[in-house]
């Protein structure tokens, strides 16, 4: 993995010239729960906006990048933000390079996506710094009541549809990022902080009461085996789930 980024790195390093400010890793490698079936969450910081011929050759860079074989060469997932852009997030129609993991993915513009905050926070307090300023001088700060404030909007906005259309949650790959996501938010509400899948599982499983946590443990199994179908009991127990989460989320705004 280290190879693959410090190809990414001198890559990116040379194609942006100028224009770079810094790389850094977030997600699951910053809160110390990564593993081979966690992708590679990377951000990198430039002066302006990218586009036009630095994102053609950006394209280019990770075209390249994804044919090394390594394991890991097609785990990457981020992003391009310039530097006011990352001070803190408003969402907004502006469009940013993005990559997500999986082979044959290509870099591509899009907005950010709301649960930003989320991923900026960690990146702030968490964030590996493969070369460039520390994130706490790129990053406002975030109080408890801002991230419980996020996760109700995520929650809202993206989880409590998905009850009326649970299309995504019918591959076992989604269902227990589902499951894992509940914890997570239910841990934030209750804390006002960001921990891990893995911690935010071992909390749920003590705190939440007996009857998650078989879903819970299959959840971190069914993470290692995303191209299956989940089973229809796991699919009614996570649904089942995500309404919990929701009720908290009543009694938070009540």
């Amino acid at each position: 993995m280290n190879g693959v980024l410090l190809e990414l790195l001198s890559d990116v390093q040379t194609t942006l010239g100028e224009h770079f400010v810094g790389m850094y890793l977030f997600g699951s490698l910053a809160l110390g729960d990564f593993d081979q079936d966690s992708d590679i969450d990377f951000v990198v910081i430039t002066n302006d906006d990218i586009s036009g011929s630095l994102f053609s050759a950006l394209q280019t860079v990770h075209m390249r990048i994804a044919t090394i074989e390594s394991w890991c060469a097609t785990e990457l997932e981020g992003c391009y933000l310039p530097r006011r852009t990352l001070r803190r997030y408003i969402q907004s129609d502006v469009l940013y390079p993005h990559i997500e993991r999986g082979k044959g993915e290509r870099l591509r513009m899009k907005p950010q996506d709301s649960d930003w905050t989320i991923h900026s926070h960690i990146l702030r307090e968490a964030g590996v710094v493969v070369t460039g300023p520390p994130p706490h001088s790129l990053i406002d700060p975030l109080p408890p009541d801002k991230l419980r404030q996020t996760v109700l909007e995520i929650l809202r906005g993206w989880w409590e549809p998905m009850l009326h259309d649970p299309i995504k949650l019918s591959s076992r790959g989604y269902q227990s990022y589902a499951v894992l996501t509940m914890c997570r938010m239910l841990h934030t509400l209750a804390y006002g902080t960001i921990v891990s899948k893995r911690v935010a599982a071992e909390w749920a499983k003590e705190f939440l009461g007996k009857q998650w946590m078989p879903l819970i443990e299959r959840a971190w199994v069914g993470r290692h085996n995303p191209e299956l179908k989940a089973q229809a009991e796991d699919l009614n127990a996570t649904m089942e789930l995500i309404r919990y989460t929701l009720e908290h989320d009543a009694q938070a705004t009540s």
